[in-house]
């Protein structure tokens, strides 16, 4: 069959339906996550180290965890202690004591004690050659660390290890500000009821341990927070010790150089700075050679950190700095010593104030007094002896003018002249004549020098000796004075009562226990030599008791009405002028031809007594001119015998090159005393042989004798006449 119409074409059956039109295509979302790596297998070493690298992330997780919080804490700390700093000026002076300043008779500063504070000085205040040389010398780096240096700590820990010390102990690598942190005392101010010195209260704030030193780098640190730089260094040059007593630079610069801190010279500058790392070493008034030899390390210092040039190094080593007059002369220790003694303690060694004292101290007499001694030990006595001796210069009122109390120049030594006690000898005899001639007794009147012996109750037969071993008979009392008998004195001291010299030598000032028995006459007792000198001023000025005296005036600085005046001077009258003329006319006659002949000057008068005790443990030559009494002793500190000297040797050699320094150039005066047309004399008589039992009194002068013996034959003959 066939198909007639239009037929359709075969297909085949679509299965699905119209697509509907294609949207654009989005892109695939990138997988940002990193495909994990194949883990690498670990090895054997891995395995090993792993344990390591677990630690050293647990450690470094702590640490930085803790170095945080122990930030955080030093912050607070640094804070808290910023909070307590002060304002800038409280801390500029931080003595716990005041001064003394002690001027001479011409007013003149001659020595200085306590702590000196020359006033506040700033870094921009002083000479631009110190600030430097402070800084060169103590931390070159102070301008560029935050007050603590690591690499200052550092080294110094090397070094200290290096030396055999801990680290911390010896060096301290300390920054200035480090320093001046030791000096504010870590903020811990001094309490009298727990240091009982301020000298310990500062051992005590110097003490170097591991805490310390913590405590130190945070006060530093909250230093620097506080203050600016020059501030730091302010309260630095005015707290720190110098030596000397001199507290600050400005003390230090008038102390040595006599002039203020903004005018001393680079030289000056490089000695002070110099001073700061051992005062009592590198004080150039303790050894000026050594001082010198430190300020040549500093100019280096700060040559080669570019304050100085090379030219101006060389030119100050060539001319290095010296010290002032009175800072050379390191005057008077011996007599400031006395003198601070002598006014209450609160006002001198434990003053808080500033106080000034005015004194009697002659200079130009210490300057003589001292170089004499050394003139007599270097050229008269064997070397390397252990000999002392010491010498007291004084007007006849009482002042003292100088005082040597030992060969050495040291403060706060042994003084012999006013704490040494010591047998006076034959130096005692002046006072045994003195009170005969108050009681009436004449320079011509004369005794026996005669073997004699004393019956003491209690102690037995005591029979005086003469040191010539020897008797001459007759002599007066000028004679026997300037002999030094023995026997006469004691007879003396027996006729007119021993009560009575105890009495005269009291009175004059021999402040002391004299003994009871007829040895008192020579001399058993013991005394100081500043109260002997004392004592034979009073025979000098007419009779009249003195009281020796260094100190005039005191007050406290900046006041015009003094707190004390002079206390000492001429007091009561002890024997009448009349007996002073002829005992100073006896003393005259001990020099010219006596036992005091060594001590005679050739342009004026001179007095003066001998004396030497048994075993010649003491020797003593006490004299004066019209213009001063000098009196000087000589012996060993633990009483060994001296070797061939004596009263009249060594001593009388020492007084009168002293005296001859001390006059050179003065005026003549002479002598208040007595002057006979002819010297007092007896014919020598022979002497008595045999021992009596009793002393005989001296006898009257000859005319007067013969006198009484007419008036005793008449008498005897009317008696017999008229009964009795």
């Amino acid at each position: 069959m066939s198909n007639t119409g239009k037929r359709k074409p075969l297909v085949a059956e679509k299965r699905y339906a119209k697509a509907a039109p294609k949207k654009a295509a989005k892109p695939a979302k990138r997988n940002t996550k990193r495909r994990s790596k194949p883990k690498k297998k670990m090895g054997l070493l891995g395995y090993l180290f792993a344990p390591f690298k677990f630690l050293f992330r647990l450690i470094w997780k702590l640490t930085w965890r803790i170095a945080a919080i122990a930030i955080l804490l030093l912050g607070g700390a640094v804070a808290y202690t910023y909070t307590t700093l002060p304002e800038l000026e409280a801390l500029l002076d931080g003595r716990t004591r005041g001064s003394v300043t002690l001027l001479d008779r011409e007013g003149v500063v001659f020595a200085r004690r306590g702590d000196q504070f020359g006033g506040p000085v700033t870094a921009q205040n002083v000479a631009p050659a110190l600030k430097n040389a402070v800084v060169a010398a103590e931390d070159k780096r102070f301008y560029r660390h935050l007050g603590v240096s690591p690499r200052g700590i550092a080294s110094a820990m090397r070094i200290n290890m290096r030396e055999g010390r801990k680290p911390w102990q010896g060096h301290g690598g300390s920054t200035i500000t480090q320093q001046t942190a030791k000096l504010l005392c870590l903020g811990v101010q001094f309490d009298p009821a727990k240091w009982s010195s301020e000298a310990k209260y500062e051992a005590d704030c110097r003490r170097t341990t591991l805490a310390r030193k913590g405590k130190e780098a945070l006060f530093a640190l909250a230093m620097e927070a506080k203050y600016t730089k020059d501030e730091i260094l302010s309260i630095y040059m005015n707290r720190a010790y110098l030596g000397g007593g001199a507290r600050g630079f400005e003390a230090a610069s008038q102390n040595y150089f006599g002039k203020p801190a903004i005018n001393v010279n680079i030289p000056e500058a490089a000695m002070l700075a110099g001073v700061l790392p051992a005062p009592s070493r590198y004080a150039p008034t303790g050894n000026l050679q050594r001082a010198r030899d430190r300020a040549a390390t500093v100019l280096r210092l700060m040559r080669e950190q570019g304050y100085i040039t090379s030219a101006e190094e060389a030119a100050a080593n060539a001319a290095p700095a010296g010290l002032s007059k009175a800072a050379a002369a390191r005057a008077g220790g011996f007599f400031v010593d006395w003198v601070m003694d002598s006014a209450p303690s609160f006002l001198t060694r434990d003053t808080t104030e500033d106080v000034i004292i005015k004194s009697t101290f002659d200079n130009r007499l210490q300057t003589a007094a001292e170089d004499a001694l050394e003139f007599v030990f270097e050229t008269k006595v064997s070397a390397g002896s252990k000999a002392e001796a010491a010498i007291v210069v004084m007007s006849s009122d009482g002042a003292v003018r100088a005082m040597v109390g030992g060969r050495e120049k040291v403060t706060g030594g042994f003084n012999r002249a006013t704490e040494a006690k010591r047998q006076t000898g034959s130096a005692f005899k002046p006072f045994v004549y003195a009170a005969a001639m108050d009681l009436g007794f004449q320079y011509d009147s004369t005794v026996v020098d005669e073997p004699f012996t004393i019956n003491i109750p209690g102690s037995g037969a005591y029979s005086p000796k003469n040191y010539s071993r020897d008797f001459k008979g007759m002599m007066t009392l000028t004679d026997a004075l300037r002999q030094s008998i023995n026997t006469v004195a004691v007879k003396v001291s027996e006729a007119v009562g021993r009560d009575n010299v105890r009495d005269v030598a009291t009175r004059f000032g021999i402040d002391n226990a004299l003994a009871d028995g007829p040895a008192l006459a020579l001399g058993a007792s013991e005394s100081t030599l500043l109260e002997m000198t004392g004592a034979y001023a009073g025979i000098l000025n007419g009779g009249n008791a003195v009281t020796p005296y260094g100190l005039t005036e005191l007050r406290l600085k900046g006041d015009d009405a003094p707190l004390m005046g002079k206390e000492g001077g001429i007091g009561e009258r002890v024997i009448t002028p009349q007996a002073a003329e002829q005992l100073i006319y006896m003393m005259r006659r001990v020099v010219t031809d006596g036992t005091g002949t060594r001590a005679r000057l050739d342009d004026r008068e001179v007095a003066g007594k001998t004396g030497t005790t048994s075993a010649a443990k003491d020797a003593w030559f006490i004299g004066f001119t019209s213009d001063y009494v000098v009196g000087v002793w000589m012996g060993y500190d633990d009483n060994t015998p001296l070797k061939g000297v004596t009263g009249g040797g060594l001593p009388a050699d020492i007084w009168r090159e002293t005296v001859a320094r001390a006059t050179a150039g003065t005026p003549v005066t002479p002598l208040p005393m007595i002057r006979p047309a002819k010297p007092p004399r007896v014919q020598p008589v022979q002497p008595q042989q045999q021992q009596t039992t009793t002393a005989q009194s001296p006898r009257q002068p000859q005319r007067q004798q013969r006198r009484q013996t007419t008036e005793d034959v008449i008498l005897d003959v009317l008696g017999k006449i008229f009964g009795n």
